[in-house]
């Protein structure tokens, strides 16, 4: 009996083996690059796709994560001006862009080091009753150059990404 349980294993692997490979090659990583934008990502996950690019009236390229709610990014290219720190800019976007969200809560801001340095910030509002998260990094690609990739989603789900929406952050790179 026990010099069966050795070659059921290994034909339980043979087997099973090619069951289990696509759900390997759908966790697989690829890369974002296109012409209308003039930057590269990594996306840790195939669940990632794109849903919007830069155009003449959008200056943005979108990215969901399986559904709106469960991950929404969008990456924007914005100007540094002379003399403005890179947390200065942080600080004064999330006064223009994030503080008037219905139920805002600010939370924390923090340094962020990757291929690009800069700085995160997190936090948290409502939107049609459901609680919502938000996760913005400022992203130096040069002196006068910010790239802010912006994060949302439902609460739970955008903290169970979370080493996701790093990744992500972490492998952004100038064209």
């Amino acid at each position: 009996m026990r010099l069966l349980t050795p070659c059921f294993g290994l034909l339980l692997a043979f087997t099973m083996g090619p069951a289990l490979a696509p759900v390997t090659a759908s966790a697989q990583e690829y890369s974002y690059s296109s012409p209308k934008a003039d930057f590269t990502v990594e996306f840790p996950s195939s669940a990632w796709r794109k849903v919007g690019e830069p155009d003449d009236v959008h200056q943005h390229t979108e990215f969901i994560y399986g559904d709106r709610n469960d991950g929404y990014l969008r990456i924007r290219k914005e100007v540094l001006e002379d003399g403005v720190s890179l947390k200065d800019f942080a600080l004064r976007d999330q006064d223009q862009r994030t503080r008037f969200l219905p139920g805002f809560v600010d939370g924390k801001q923090d340094p962020f080091n990757g291929r690009l340095d800069g700085y995160t910030a997190s936090y948290e509002f409502t939107q049609a009753g459901k609680a919502m998260a938000g996760r913005t990094y400022y992203l130096q690609g040069d002196p006068h150059t910010v790239y802010v990739l912006r994060f949302t989603g439902l609460r739970p789900k955008l903290s169970a990404i979370r080493n996701q929406t790093d990744s992500i952050a972490r492998s952004l790179k100038a064209k």
